[in-house]
């Protein structure tokens, strides 16, 4: 049986009294009317919890009911309330198994792209300086240790990176 609004407004009112024969019927037909409301909206297997979770809602908000008023339209919008925060969930669970399947920072590439990018930039300086800063500043050999590798003076290792950097960062603002 599908209680109208008007027996539902009745049975609201006795449930607030503290009538648990009224209250029980008024789950009931809440639960009905919910299931119709649900059913086009969600997958079968998020129905049942989508209705429970929207009686819970009604059990906990019956007591700012006011009975003067229609029932029917304060279920809807609870249930409306309910379906809206189902629906932030689920969408919530999909970026939480996208981000789970798809892993960008994974991926080589960016790093590809810069090598390339650093490789195209070093073939404007001489030998001396791409070697200084490649030893120095990209695989993190010291001053000493660059000087003892490409037999250059630690001081025109030095020298070598400052310019080459120089002239890198004058490229790039020309580019």
């Amino acid at each position: 049986m599908i209680a109208d609004d008007a027996t539902l407004t009745h049975l609201a009112g006795l449930a607030q009294q503290g009538d648990k024969a009224a209250y029980g019927a008024l789950l009931g037909a809440a639960r009905q009317w919910l299931v119709r409301y649900y059913r086009r909206r969600v997958m079968p297997d998020q129905l049942d919890d989508l209705v429970q979770e929207s009686l819970l809602s009604v059990h906990r908000k019956l007591a700012s009911y006011d009975p003067a008023r229609s029932f029917a339209p304060w279920l809807a919008a609870i249930a409306r309330y309910r379906f809206v925060d189902h629906l932030r969930l689920v969408y919530r669970r999909a970026e939480d198994e996208l981000d789970a399947d798809f892993h960008a920072d994974d991926s080589d590439e960016p790093a590809i792209v810069a090598r390339i990018s650093l490789e195209r930039l070093f073939e404007a300086l001489p030998a001396s300086q791409q070697r200084a800063i490649e030893l120095v500043k990209i695989s993190g050999l010291s001053i000493s240790e660059a000087s003892a590798t490409t037999g250059q003076s630690e001081s025109l290792i030095k020298v070598n990176i400052h310019r080459g950097i120089k002239r890198l960062a004058a490229l790039i603002e020309r580019g």
